[in-house]
């Protein structure tokens, strides 16, 4: 009985020393959790203390309650930190610093693009950055295409009817004097040669005739160096050593492409261009129609004896060689037919043709002046009834 009785208080001590030894060691397991768990709340409530309060400050839209609409320009030239400083001014974000960084961290600092925008105080940093990135929905650039054969003034009209320019007058002006592109060699050359006093227009010929890329903010100057820039590519070192063979100059070549321009279809070029080269190796004026077009600003296929009587340096009824310039600015292909004629028809000594049909834009080719005269009398009819159709009279 003594036995059982130490043995039942000995299984009750050793039950409370192992349910002591439960508790203590689960508390153990609980203790770092639990504590870790209230640090964790703890930080965490002061995170989002400090986060409330800096992106209140900071990085909340610059005014919550305002849905009115405020217009934003970026134009060009403007890097991140200015169109940060701008947006700051003008209360549409809180911080620029925070702008900034954020549109660097999100990978947006070189997309925004120039332009008019409409924002509202209510945006994000976020909202602001997208809007800005994909633009206004106006173009940064437009395409302007200088066709073969367009003068300057039809070019700079052009340019206005599309809206690259507001007007002619700047454009021409620049395009008249040359003066400020005498940092291209070949416009230097044309001022210093004497000639330049007497062009309508010391850029005409040089501009090269194609499409291109321009801001559509661009100024005058710019958008005439951009074409500038090309007439070198179009006259390489072949074209100048075969020019110097000619004894012609850059400017000769030009002057003369112009007018093959005017006068044929690319398919003539180098027939026509045979002819020329015969007119001037035997002293002929070349009595190019499209000279006086030029000058008149009208395309008259019946010359009157007032046309042709004409006082101008561009006149080549009156003056021997070529005009004092070019009369258009021309392709390509019509500086190659000035470079290289028509062999055949240069050996043959080709020195007179007309037009057929004019709406065909064919030609008729004669050796002789007997062969010509026939060749008019043929086809001046048909010239006649042209000049007709277009309300152009005798």
């Amino acid at each position: 009985m003594k036995d059982e009785k130490v043995y039942t208080y000995r299984s009750l001590r050793d039950e409370r020393q192992y349910g002591f030894f439960w508790y203590s060691g689960l508390w153990k397991v609980l203790r770092p959790i639990l504590v870790g768990l209230t640090v964790l709340v703890l930080v965490t409530g002061i995170c989002m203390t400090v986060w409330n309060k800096l992106y209140g400050e900071f990085a909340a839209p610059a005014d919550p309650t305002d849905k009115g609409e405020y217009a934003f320009e970026i134009t060009s030239g403007q890097s991140l930190n200015r169109v940060a400083s701008n947006l700051e001014e003008a209360g549409l974000v809180r911080s620029k610093t925070v702008f900034k960084y954020y549109c660097d961290f999100a990978g947006m600092g070189q997309k925004i693009q120039v332009g008019n925008y409409t924002l509202r105080k209510d945006m994000t940093l976020k909202e602001i950055a997208e809007r800005l990135t994909a633009g206004d929905g106006n173009p940064l650039v437009r395409n302007i295409t200088l066709i073969p054969g367009e003068s300057v003034e039809e070019f700079a009209a052009k340019l206005v009817n599309n809206g690259t320019l507001e007007t002619p007058d700047r454009f021409l002006e620049l395009c008249r004097s040359g003066e400020a592109f005498r940092d291209y060699y070949y416009i230097a050359d044309v001022l210093s040669g004497g000639t330049a006093k007497n062009r309508k227009y010391v850029l005409e010929g040089y501009l090269a005739p194609n499409t291109y890329e321009v801001y559509t903010n661009a100024t005058e100057e710019e958008i005439i160096r951009k074409l500038l820039s090309q007439t070198e590519a179009v006259f390489p070192e072949e074209y100048q050593e075969q020019a110097e063979t000619l004894g012609m100059t850059m400017d000769q070549v030009l002057t003369m492409a112009s007018m093959i321009e005017k006068e044929a279809k690319e398919s003539d070029f180098a027939r026509v261009s045979a002819v020329f080269h015969n007119r001037l190796k035997s002293g002929m004026m070349l009595q190019s129609d499209v000279t006086i077009h030029y000058i008149t600003g009208v395309r008259r296929m019946n010359l009157g004896d007032a046309d042709l009587k004409i006082q101008s340096p561009y006149n080549t009824y009156v003056n021997r060689g070529l005009p004092v310039g070019p009369i258009c600015n021309p392709s390509p292909a019509a500086v190659k037919a000035a470079l290289y004629p028509d062999a055949a028809m240069v050996a043959e000594k080709y020195l007179y043709f007309c037009a057929k049909e004019p709406e065909s834009g064919e030609l008729y080719f004669s050796r002789t002046l007997e062969e010509h005269e026939r060749a008019v009398a043929v086809y001046a009819p048909l010239w006649q009834q042209y000049d007709q159709s277009r309300g152009i009279s005798p």
